[in-house]
């Protein structure tokens, strides 16, 4: 008699999910300490000195094309689904610069003698989808035989120069809108111990598959000051980098903070990732707590989130017109939740 092997769940074989795969950043602050600095390249405009989202190279006067790269293992068991979500995580860092991207390439690791062919080739198909939603082709990429299943992109985009917004520009007295709803490292851990229900896995795919398109358009605002993504730093560990780029405090209303639903009930219940506990030891000295809170914030607010939200800071006059970009575009959740201010780079959420 011959038995069948079941394929094994494609998150049992990575030890991390996501954007929780990243290196915490402090320990990516002290390994990237002594890196040499970028100059004699008057055409790079934007390189690694302010953890930017992604590399701006100038072309010409009209043209200067955005490079970036994401990869990570798999944050759910669906293969088509984290195809789709790698893919539009690698695309969130184009438009966090006021790109539009051009051509990807896949970068794919796989352990081949271990998943079914057939649940490596749903993945690409994955990535392949999210791309021609995008309106570009994945025109190539490398493959690896690796232990851990790994999937993602180096995307290629375009903008003008004058139109490439930072993550260092935020002024005292912007607004600060954020484009997705938090939680998505929550409800990882929660699919992960198999206690997230049909609705929670439909929410959290919905989140992480839709494009941050609306990062073009906002680009095109001038009193858009800055942008990035919120990914696997947390938002605390994102605004923080918009605080030491500007040099300047950001308060934040725990309040307005806009969740998936469940998130919170999840983590009294315990249930929550790692990496959120290794982001807020790297950078929980920069950050206040009113005491009002529940005990739980520190934990969601330093939750990995991937292919998260834009977060944009703004003149007060233009949230109206930043709003209206997010919700046209299907952002039905965005919203503002807090705003800059004079001081030392730092979060204060009350």
């Amino acid at each position: 008699m011959t038995t069948t092997s079941i394929p094994p769940r494609l998150t049992e074989l990575s030890h991390g999910g996501g954007c929780g795969c990243k290196i915490a950043p402090g320990v990516l602050a002290d390994l990237l300490k002594n890196m040499p600095a970028l100059r004699g390249f008057p055409d790079l405009l934007v390189g690694t000195e302010s953890s930017d989202d992604a590399a701006v190279y100038r072309l010409n006067d009209e043209q200067a094309i955005v490079a970036t790269t994401d990869f990570f293992m798999p944050i759910v068991d669906d293969p088509y689904d984290f195809g789709r979500i790698a893919a539009a995580n690698a695309l969130s860092d184009i438009y966090a610069m006021g790109g539009k991207p051009i051509l990807a390439l896949a970068l794919v690791g796989m352990p081949i003698n271990v998943l079914p062919h057939d649940t490596i080739a749903r993945i690409l198909e994955g990535g392949s989808a999210i791309c021609a939603s995008a309106g570009i082709p994945i025109a190539g990429g490398h493959s690896i035989d690796s232990v851990e299943p790994i999937y993602g992109l180096a995307a290629l985009g375009l903008v003008h120069p004058q139109r490439i917004v930072r993550n260092t520009g935020a002024r005292p007295g912007d607004v600060l809108v954020l484009g997705k709803p938090l939680g998505v490292g929550v409800l990882s851990a929660a699919l992960k111990k198999n206690l997230l229900g049909k609705a929670g896995y439909e929410a959290m795919i919905a989140a992480t598959t839709q494009l941050n398109r609306p990062g073009t358009p906002l680009a095109a605002l001038p009193d858009v000051h800055a942008m990035t993504d919120v990914t696997g730093f947390g938002l605390l560990g994102h605004l923080l980098e918009l605080c030491r780029g500007a040099g300047l405090t950001a308060h934040i209303r725990y309040a307005d903070l806009p969740w998936l639903d469940g998130v919170r009930e999840f983590v009294d219940a315990g249930i929550y990732t790692g990496a959120s506990g290794r982001n807020w030891a790297s950078y929980g000295s920069d950050v206040e707590l009113d005491k009002s809170l529940p005990a739980t914030a520190r934990t969601l607010l330093a939750d990995p989130q991937t292919s998260g939200g834009l977060l944009v800071s703004c003149t007060p006059s233009a949230v109206n017109h930043v709003l209206d970009i997010f919700h046209n575009d299907g952002f039905e959740r965005a919203t503002v939740i807090g705003s800059m201010a004079a001081g030392e780079p730092r979060i204060v959420a009350a």
